[in-house]
């Protein structure tokens, strides 16, 4: 049966870009980077008293991960603002994450769309990890004193990530979860700057 006219016009200047898994996937693992901050409150405590202490400001590795944590609500707002792109709607929205089930066909600008953010989260990634280290290396160093409900915090956040994953959620589903996480992880880094020791 041939199509319509108007559904002929809808398809005539699509593109199938990558699996929309492969960007919700390592702004996952941003926010996993961050969230490892939880183990340093009791991983630190074997530390050795040979270790080489950081160069840089505890001030500015607060600042810098926060500035991450902002950036990746952003990713995440920008993932919820486009659905058909980045959450499986109108496509096989209640399929777990899985690569190769989610790709739909999409305009020039939702392309663009699609690569600019990939080119953030990418962005976002080492700066996560960079940060997140400078942070827990501030806190093994005694720069940073909070007290533990600050890391239960970063702790709760660790297990939201671990359960999308064990449960097997829809792409919408850690879409969402991810956005609240990215959020929570904000109000928790900004929590650790109560905490840090005068220069």
């Amino acid at each position: 049966m041939a199509k319509s006219g108007s559904s002929d016009s809808d398809d005539a200047d699509t593109r199938m870009p990558p699996d929309p898994f492969s960007a919700v996937l390592p702004a996952l693992a941003a926010l996993g980077a961050i969230t490892s901050i939880a183990a340093i409150n009791w991983s630190g405590q074997e530390k050795s008293g040979s270790r080489t202490r950081s160069k840089r400001k505890t001030a500015a590795s607060l600042r810098d991960l926060e500035t991450c944590c902002l950036g990746l609500v952003e990713i995440f707002r920008r993932f919820q603002r486009h659905p058909k792109v980045f959450s499986g709607e109108g496509g096989q929205a209640s399929v777990p994450m899985k690569f190769g089930v989610h790709g739909r066909r999409i305009r020039a600008d939702a392309q663009r769309l699609y690569l600019q953010l990939m080119n953030d989260i990418a962005s976002m990634m080492v700066l996560a990890a960079q940060n997140a280290f400078d942070v827990m290396t501030a806190v093994e160093d005694g720069d940073i004193e909070a007290p533990e409900e600050v890391f239960f915090g970063f702790g709760e956040q660790q297990e939201r990530l671990n359960t999308l994953i064990q449960t097997r959620a829809t792409l919408r589903v850690a879409v969402d979860t991810g956005a609240g996480i990215a959020e929570r992880l904000t109000e928790l880094v900004r929590e650790l700057r109560k905490y840090q020791k005068p220069a």
